[in-house]
């Protein structure tokens, strides 16, 4: 298997590149081929120790929408990710969730039976310059608000990531995408319970993606959006969850599932509150990461406005080494500030105590935590 051998870079791209233009003829009994599926380069900052890969990780990300009108939208064009993205940069790969379509007009919107509980995010194409400035290389775009504006919403979202060489994962039509960086590859999928995405309740589909993951990357990331969601669903509760009559899956037992399957590593969102952390067989998971840029429409009161950035050092297999919270707060309207009070991380800790005490975390009061063999 690829993860647990050591290669040559340019060996590795010699073999792995003629399987990418041919189309990966291994997945396409499964998936349609990808046009834009290939392993590419990025540029980083590189972590201190250059054997371990840095990854950051963040949550749910709406950065403003001209639906219904473009009050929604920060004034003046404004980057939102701006007081932060020099931490978002300090890292191989940079990840979070796209939650909502990129699309400037037009589009299916959804039909909502009581618009009171039902939002549709469109955001301008603009915001994913903003994204790209601030250093993202990996979205999920399995969630919920991905099709708030139908297939034209969908489509447009992927034409507008790939032309600005953001990879991304998640729909049936673009299950995952690879990332090659520090002479590795990383692969990347996620999961959601919703149409057209990759379901978090397919537990054979899950297998057999992660697995087939796995046996052409050296790191896998598997992302998801599930579990309930509210100011009063902060806990993980190991058992299936349901909200407002959809099954968003047993997330506790998805980790394991993909984990099982090869992946290196879980990063969760969904909630709209951050949860607890847990490592399972080495591999660091995060149940959810709050919301992190979000930018109008979103309750931000109380624990729905504070939220991690996570940075995670792994070794080149993908194992967990140690990790760094950057707690943040988003006030207004929204947009991710550095909360001085660092409230999210005293909820983490106590979150992994309630939650996972069998996992002997050292949170230290510095953001930085490992486990305390």
């Amino acid at each position: 298997m690829m993860k647990h051998s050591v290669r040559n870079s340019l060996f590795f791209s010699a073999i792995l590149l003629p399987v990418v233009g041919a189309g990966f003829l291994f997945r396409d009994k499964l998936f349609p081929v990808r046009t834009n599926q290939q392993v590419t380069t990025v540029d980083t900052i590189p972590a201190a120790d250059d054997t371990l890969i840095t990854i950051i990780a963040v949550g749910d990300m709406m950065l403003g929408t001209n639906f219904p009108d473009e009050s929604h939208v920060p004034p003046n064009g404004q980057n939102i990710l701006d007081p932060v993205k020099e931490i978002l940069r300090n890292a191989d790969l940079t990840f979070g969730n796209l939650e909502g379509t990129v699309l400037n007009s037009g589009g299916d919107v959804k039909k909502c039976s009581d618009p009171t509980k039902c939002y549709a995010f469109r955001q301008p194409e603009f915001v994913v310059d903003h994204l790209k400035d601030a250093g993202f290389d990996l979205l999920s775009i399995a969630n919920n608000h991905m099709g708030d504006f139908g297939e034209p919403g969908r489509a447009n979202t992927q034409k507008v990531l790939k032309e600005k060489g953001i990879k991304y994962a998640g729909l049936e039509v673009c299950p995952w995408d690879t990332i090659h960086v520090k002479g590795l590859v990383v692969g990347m999928t996620a999961f959601a319970p919703n149409t057209a995405c990759l379901r978090i309740n397919d537990y054979e589909q899950a297998r057999r993606i992660v697995k087939q993951l796995n046996e052409m990357c050296d790191i896998v990331i598997v992302s998801f959006h599930g579990g309930a969601e509210g100011s009063s669903k902060t806990h993980v509760t190991r058992q299936k969850e349901i909200f407002i009559g959809e099954d968003r899956g047993n997330v506790h037992e998805f980790a394991r599932v993909v984990i099982d399957a090869g992946a290196d590593m879980v990063l969760g969102h969904g909630p709209h509150v951050t949860r607890a952390m847990d490592c399972y067989k080495g591999k660091f998971i995060t149940y959810s990461m709050g919301n992190f840029a979000t930018y109008s429409r979103f309750n931000l009161s109380g624990v729905n406005g504070i939220a991690p950035i996570y940075k995670l050092y792994v070794t080149r297999s993908g194992d967990f080494v140690k990790g760094e919270i950057v707690s943040i707060q988003q006030l207004g309207e929204g947009g991710p500030t550095i909360d001085p009070q660092a409230r999210v991380l005293t909820a983490i800790q106590q979150l992994c105590k309630q939650d996972y005490p069998e996992v002997l975390w050292k949170i230290e009061s510095n953001g930085f935590f490992s486990i305390d063999n």
